[in-house]
């Protein structure tokens, strides 16, 4: 069953979408949550027990930057791997601060944005048909990777640090987003630690700060060592 507009006005007792703060459906057989991107204001959406076939669902639910609180569990979607499940849904949706009545963790979220799966748009949703020529639309297929970016500029401007271009997320022109893998990671990892940074005291800065100095002074090493490795190589052939 489809989530109407009237539906969450009913249970929401609101005259609009916007106004929506706290919705509870669940054991309501509901399988799609299209409905539910009009309610920019949501803060807690209840939706246990119902029959949300994929996480991909949870895409219509990426416009709603106030949602901090839902509830998901016992629903198809949810799978039989529990961990992967929770990191997956904290990856699309990271501003989450409880996800199925358990609180989510600094720690957590920062492997869901390593380890999570994307969450593409549900197949049958509008952005999602054929393009003219009968072949996906390659902006379509990256909805996911743009979401990331943009997210990834939110944090470095709250940083004063300048936004990456899109050349920073090679998969966003690529057509094949597995071949990229290691370059996404290392681009979720980046995330990870930026968003840890804002909850750092002075203290702990102080502690990052110092591990940073050592972690690039012994690049530097590396780089002298090879120097004079090269430089050594070459001294004898001087010299015949």
């Amino acid at each position: 069953m489809k989530l109407t507009r009237k539906q969450v006005l009913a249970k929401a007792k609101a005259s609009d979408l916007e106004s929506v703060k706290k919705l509870n459906c669940c054991v309501n057989n509901i399988s799609s949550l299209s409905s539910l991107a009009g309610c920019l204001s949501l803060c807690e959406l209840y939706l246990r027990k119902n029959n949300i076939p994929s996480l991909s669902e949870l895409s219509h639910l990426r416009t709603l930057t106030r949602l901090r609180v839902l509830w998901l569990a016992e629903n198809p979607c949810c799978g039989t791997d529990s961990i992967q499940y929770r990191l997956t849904v904290l990856r699309c949706l990271p501003r989450l601060q409880k996800l199925d009545n358990q609180v989510v963790t600094e720690d957590e979220l920062a492997l869901a944005l390593m380890e999570g799966e994307e969450v593409t748009t549900p197949p049958g949703s509008v952005q999602n048909q054929p393009s003219t020529n009968g072949l996906p639309d390659a902006e379509t297929e990256n909805d996911s990777l743009n979401y990331n970016m943009e997210e990834t500029n939110k944090i470095r401007e709250e940083l004063g640090m300048k936004p990456l271009s899109r050349d920073k997320f090679p998969s966003l022109s690529s057509p094949s987003t597995r071949e990229n893998k290691p370059s996404m990671k290392k681009t979720h990892t980046l995330d990870a630690v930026l968003l840890l940074l804002k909850d750092l005291d002075e203290e702990e800065l102080h502690i990052v700060h110092t591990a940073t100095q050592n972690r690039l002074q012994t690049y530097t090493l590396d780089s002298e060592m090879l120097f004079d490795s090269l430089k050594t190589q070459k001294t004898p052939e001087i010299q015949h």
